[in-house]
Formats: structure tokens, C-alpha cells, sequence
């Protein structure tokens, strides 16, 4: 990965390009941005990067784009910067170079989760009681006790939450965001709006020029909203088990068409729908695109979605096959794919949602400065 001072040198020379030339004002917030500073230095190319959807319309657009001498390509410069910034806001800095292999990083963190978990399960149940078929109410519960389930998933859950918020913060103070910025109720309006419905992932308007750079496409944007909804829809159903459970005093597993099994189910496949169809299209875009963005980009992205489609295939094959002797290794896998996905969220692709909001909210911010 190029280093800082490499990014920014050629972050300076590509951009002092583009706003001599302006071509591309008009297609999302960076070039409008880009106008309003004469020199970037680090916080000004993080927030650049960071507010760039890679819609690649700019590539597209672009007359000196490679082979032309200029060699210009902001979807690529931005793309790397953005994956310095993950790195460098990321805490602790030792395990920040986690980001470079997003791969090993998935498959070791929820291969240690999953070991654990079977740890418990042998411990509770004997090593038998992995396979063995569990019914009725608090069936997990014989295989790993509420206590365990809660306190770690809790744990775990709030120290990823801790250090997102920390590399927010980081972000937000290199960027020039202030206080009074981050308690505006009209800028939060706005960028909650920008980011909800992917506002500049449009491609200027006809759509994003991702997988294919020679036709634009409304299908990411759509695979987007399906799989954040998947996880909206998750969460609700974790919510709704833990009223069913905590204050209406039923326990787990609850019937088929209970809310908790039906958000969860729902949830679930929209998770698999979603990261399926940018699965697809990653591998569409590997084939197609050439050298808009590199293999580093490629691999974030990539680890994170093959994670969510193990997250959401595990649970709803425990879902179904619940009252069999499966639930075991299912929960086992499930339980170490969640693990996962906790544990790498802070040095993961999942950290671009809050760099990506702490940019649009700035930006807002910006533009509505006198």
C-alpha cells in the first residue's frame, strides 16, 4: 500500500488537474469540495477520499484518464487514500494492519470465536451434545448458557462500538469538524439523508458506473439498500427475542411465525441477497474494469461480504433445521461468523459507514458556510 506522503503527492497532482478542468462538478460532493481547497494535506484527502462513493462516473467522464500522459484516475487515488485512512484512524495501530489482509483477519477471528463456542458447548453438554438434538423451550441455552451468550456478545459488541467511534473521532478532528457541527440537528438531517439514500453512488444521475465503466447501473445501489435493510431487519429480530425473553418471559426457540423467527428470517435473506448480488458484481467488475480500482480495495470488500453471507446462511440454516441434530454445529459456526464479524469491524470494510457519515456530515457542513 503507497505510503501517506506517496498518496498525497499524487492526490495533489491528479486533483490540481480536475480543478483546473471541472468537467465533473456537477456528479457528487468531492469536486465541490475539491474546489474550495487550493492545497490538500492529510485531513483534506481524507475527507475527499472518504466522501467519494466510487461511482467511477468521474473515470468515465474523464479525457485524461490512462493512457493519456496526465494518467489521471480519482477513483483509484481516492480508493487507496480511503484505505489509508481505515489504517491510520484504526486503534490499536498494531492491530490497524489487520486491514491489509482483510482475508486472514475474517477467517482466523471467526475461526477463534467458533473454537470457543465449541469449548463451551463441550464444557456444558460434553462433546456429544454438539450433534445431539435439543427441543423445546431453552434448547440453546443446554448447549451454551444465556450468561455466556449475553456477557461475550455484549462485550465484544461494545468494544467495536468503542473503537469505531474512536477512529470517528480521529477522523472528524483531522477533517476540521467541530462541536457545533456534531450537535446541528439541520447538518445530521442532511447527511443521514445523503447517506440513506446513497446520494452520490448516482453516477451524476444515470447511474453508477460499477461493474462495467462503460454503462451506468442502478443494481449496486439496490444490492446497497437490500443489505443494509437485511441488517436493519436483523437487528430487529435480536430485539425482539430479547423483549420475548427478558420481559414476556418465553424463551428460545420461538415459533415460525413469532416476530423474532420472522424478522430474522427476513433479515437473513435479505443479508444473503444483498451481499450476493455485490458478490456478483465484484467478480463482474474484476473481470471488466481494468484498472480503475485495485486488488487491495477488491480484498476489504470481498472479506467483509463472503463474511455476511456466512453470518446470514448460517442463521437461517439454524432457523430451520433448529429441532435437528445440527443446531449444534450450525450455532457453532453461526456464533463464530458473528464473532467474526464483530471482531474485524473496526479494521474491516464495515468501518467506511461512520468515515464515510463523519465526511458527509463535514461536507454539509461546508457548504453551508457563508
Amino acid at each position: 500500500m503507497p505510503g501517506l506522503a506517496d498518496l498525497l503527492t499524487e492526490a495533489n497532482r491528479q486533483l490540481t488537474i480536475c480543478n483546473a478542468c471541472r468537467y465533473c462538478e456537477g456528479y457528487c460532493a468531492v469536486f465541490p469540495a475539491l474546489e474550495r481547497r487550493s492545497v490538500l494535506r492529510e485531513g483534506d484527502l481524507a475527507l475527499l477520499a472518504n466522501l467519494c462513493h466510487d461511482c467511477r462516473a468521474c473515470y468515465q467522464a474523464c479525457m485524461y484518464t490512462p493512457p493519456h500522459e496526465f494518467g489521471v484516475n480519482v477513483p483509484a487515488v481516492l480508493s487507496e487514500a480511503r484505505l489509508e485512512s481505515y489504517r491510520r484512524y484504526a486503534w490499536p495501530g498494531a492491530i490497524a494492519g489487520l486491514i491489509r489482509h482483510p482475508g486472514w483477519a475474517a477467517v482466523g477471528s471467526s475461526l477463534l470465536v467458533a473454537v470457543l463456542a465449541l469449548v463451551a458447548i463441550a464444557l456444558r453438554a460434553g462433546l456429544g451434545g454438539v450433534v445431539t438434538q435439543q427441543t423445546g423451550p431453552g434448547a440453546f441455552y443446554r448447549l451454551i448458557a444465556y450468561e455466556v451468550m449475553a456477557v461475550a456478545g455484549l462485550g465484544v459488541a461494545a468494544a467495536a462500538l468503542a473503537l469505531l467511534l474512536g477512529a470517528f473521532g480521529r477522523l472528524w478532528r483531522d477533517v476540521g469538524g467541530t462541536g457545533r457541527e456534531l450537535l446541528a440537528p439541520g447538518l445530521w438531517a442532511s447527511a443521514v439523508l445523503d447517506a440513506a439514500t446513497l446520494r452520490y453512488l448516482r453516477g451524476g444521475g444515470g447511474g453508477c458506473y460499477y461493474p462495467d465503466t462503460a454503462r451506468p447501473s442502478r443494481a449496486r445501489r439496490v444490492h446497497h439498500h437490500v443489505l443494509v435493510a437485511g441488517f436493519a431487519l436483523a437487528f430487529a429480530a435480536t430485539v425482539a427475542a430479547a423483549i420475548e425473553q427478558d420481559l414476556g418471559g418465553s424463551l428460545p426457540p420461538y415459533p415460525l411465525l413469532s416476530p423474532p423467527v420472522l424478522l430474522g428470517l427476513a433479515g437473513g435473506l435479505g443479508l444473503m441477497t444483498g451481499a450476493g448480488g455485490l458478490l456478483l458484481m465484484k467478480r463482474h467488475e474484476m473481470a471488466a474494469a481494468g484498472g480503475v480500482a485495485g486488488p487491495r480495495t477488491r480484498g476489504l470488500d470481498v472479506a467483509f461480504l463472503v463474511l455476511v453471507e456466512v453470518v446470514a446462511s448460517t442463521g437461517v440454516l439454524l432457523l430451520v433445521l433448529r429441532a435437528t441434530g445440527a443446531m449444534g454445529p450450525l450455532l457453532t459456526a453461526h456464533l463464530g461468523a458473528v464473532g467474526g464479524l464483530f471482531l474485524t469491524a473496526p479494521y474491516g470494510k464495515l468501518v467506511h459507514a461512520l468515515h464515510r457519515f463523519a465526511a458527509l456530515l463535514h461536507d454539509r457542513a461546508e457548504s453551508a458556510a457563508p
